[in-house]
Formats: structure tokens, sequence, C-alpha cells
């Protein structure tokens, strides 16, 4: 069991999206704290996001990796993109996700390219919307890409209704 756990954190790419640093005023001075938004993927279709908060950055980083590989998922794939057109909001941010024709690469900013590439998408035009705050430009691109669905998943939704 150990082994395949080894494994399986070793085939994953651990990608820092950005680190906070807050600052707390004492009677000695100030104290910082840290936070992180970490994003785990196998790029192959898996992905995660976590969020770690710490009075150290290395520990914000590792309590945000940990945080998103209990948070994995699979994601909906089309050869290399998207397999549909997508818009998902989370808070004040807006993503939209349109497939894009082989070789055209991920373009994306940020947050939102962290996360598309983490999940093994090569060829997508990525969008944000609204609010550039980091953590919830991730948290809309997560949403955008659980909303995904293929052909077969549609029509077998369909045939049931």
């Amino acid at each position: 069991m150990s082994s395949e756990k080894s494994l399986m954190s070793a085939e994953m790419e651990e990608r820092v999206v950005f680190v906070n640093r807050c600052s707390k005023v004492v009677k000695g001075g100030r104290r910082f704290s840290f936070s992180a938004v970490v994003v785990v993927g196998d790029k192959a279709g898996r992905v995660g996001f976590g969020f770690g908060k710490a009075n150290e950055v290395a520990d914000a980083i590792r309590k945000g990796g940990s945080t998103a590989r209990k948070s994995l998922f699979k994601v909906t794939m089309k050869d290399r993109t998207v397999p549909h057109e997508v818009l998902a909001a989370f808070s004040g941010a807006k993503v939209l996700l349109k497939p894009a024709v082989p070789g055209t690469g991920v373009i994306a900013g940020g947050g939102m390219r962290a996360v598309l590439e983490a999940a093994g998408y090569r060829d997508v035009l990525g969008k944000s919307l609204g609010s550039a705050n980091k953590l919830n430009v991730v948290k809309a691109t997560i949403k955008a890409l659980e909303t995904l669905r293929s052909r077969s998943e549609v029509e077998s939704m369909r045939k049931s209704a």
C-alpha cells in the first residue's frame, strides 16, 4: 500500500499558484503567516487543488499539496482539448474555456493555466473574466472542468430521461 502511495505522489505534478503573506502586529513586532494555493495533477486527466495556511511558507505549500491530493477528480477530455465551450463562475471570478485545434497550446493566464496544464490539456483557449483573485479563478476553473460532459455522457442522459 505504501509503495502504491509513493508511486501515485511521484507521478503527480505539483504547482504553486501563489503564496500570500499576512502579518499581525504583536507586542514584539510583526508576526507573519502564509497561505498557499497549490494545484496537483497527473497530466492524464486527474486534477485537484488545495489551500494551505501555516507560519512557514514550506509548511503552507505542503499542506496545500496534501489537500490537493485529497480533492483529485477526473476531467473529461476530447483528444487533448475540452469537449465543448463552458462558462463557469465562482464568487466574482468567471472563466471561459473553449476547445482549440491541435497545435494551439494552452492559452490561459495565471491560475487557470496551472489547472489546465496539470489536468493534461494541451490545446485549449481560456479567458478569465471578472475577478483577478487567483484562488477564485482556480476554483472557477475547477468548477468549469467538473461541468464538462462528453458526447456519450449526454447521449446516455437523454436516453434515460
